[in-house]
C-alpha cells in the first residue's frame, strides 16, 4: 500500500481530483487530496498575506496531520513549487515525487520567472487591483477541456493569491534528486506557461546535472487537467508509480 498525496494546482482545490480518488483507493491505497489556502472550499481564507511559505505548510500540515510516510507526492501544475519545496525539507517521508504537468523550479525562483512576460505583467497587475491580492482563473478551454468538462472546471474554480506566484524558493537540488522522480507530460494540447518546464525535464545540465538520474518522462495524450479530462489514464501512471 502506498500513501498518496495529492496537491492541486493554481485556481483548483481537491475537488479536481474527485474522478482519481475512487479508482486509487479501491486498489488499495491510502489516498487524500490537500486544499490550499485560500482556493477551492478555503476560498473564504483568501487575504493579501498568502505566500508560497502558507501553500508549503498546507502540504506538510498535511502530511503530518494524515501521519504520512512513504508518500507518493503528486503535485499538479504550480504545485511542482510545492512538491520541489516538501522533497527538499523531507525528502525522507517521500516514496515517489510526481510532477503532473507541473512546473519545474531552479533554486532561486518563483513560479511567475519562467512565464512569458507579458503573462508575468497581466497577472501581477490583476493581484495589485484586488483588494484581496489575487488573480482571475483561465478560461479552462487552454487546459483543453470542452463540453461538460469545462463546465465542470469553470464554475468550481477561484481566484489564485497573489503573493505565491512571485515569492522565490530556495532549496537544494541534490537533496530534492535523492528522491524518485516523475514528470507526467500532458501534450494534447500542451500548456503554453509550463513550456520551459518541457524543456528542463529532458536537459542533462537542469540542476547541475542532478535531475535526470532517479527521473523519468511519461507522457499522456489529454491536456493539463488530466485528473478531469483523462483520469482513467492517469490513475494508471500514478499506479505505476506506487510501485
Amino acid at each position: 500500500m502506498a500513501n498518496f498525496l495529492l496537491v492541486h494546482g493554481a485556481w483548483h482545490g481537491a475537488w479536481c481530483w474527485q474522478r482519481v480518488l475512487t479508482p486509487l483507493i479501491q486498489a488499495g491505497h491510502h489516498t487524500h487530496a490537500v486544499t490550499l489556502t485560500g482556493v477551492g472550499e478555503r476560498a473564504h481564507l483568501l487575504r493579501p498575506g498568502i505566500d508560497l511559505e502558507t501553500h508549503i505548510q498546507d502540504v506538510l500540515s498535511a502530511m503530518d496531520a494524515e501521519e504520512l510516510n512513504d508518500v507518493v507526492l503528486v503535485v499538479h501544475s504550480y504545485a511542482g513549487m510545492l512538491g520541489t519545496a516538501v522533497a527538499d525539507r523531507r525528502p525522507e517521508r517521500l516514496r515517489h515525487l510526481v510532477y503532473l504537468d507541473a512546473v519545474l523550479p531552479a533554486p532561486g525562483e518563483s513560479w511567475s520567472s519562467t512565464q512569458a512576460p507579458e503573462t508575468r505583467a497581466a497577472r501581477i497587475a490583476a493581484s495589485e487591483a484586488d483588494p484581496l491580492y489575487s488573480f482571475p482563473a483561465p478560461n479552462p478551454a487552454v487546459f483543453g477541456l470542452s463540453g461538460e468538462d469545462h463546465a465542470w472546471v469553470a464554475r468550481r474554480q477561484t481566484r489564485h493569491p497573489g503573493g505565491p506566484y512571485t515569492q522565490a524558493l530556495q532549496f537544494n537540488a541534490e537533496r530534492v534528486a535523492s528522491v524518485p522522480r516523475t514528470f507526467i507530460n500532458c501534450t494534447q494540447p500542451p500548456l503554453a506557461t509550463i513550456e520551459v518546464s518541457r524543456q528542463r525535464m529532458v536537459d542533462p545540465q537542469f540542476w547541475g546535472g542532478h535531475w535526470l538520474p532517479g527521473s523519468r518522462v511519461v507522457e499522456l495524450n489529454t491536456g493539463h487537467d488530466p485528473m478531469v479530462s483523462d483520469p482513467q489514464g492517469l490513475t494508471s501512471l500514478l499506479l505505476d508509480c506506487s510501485r
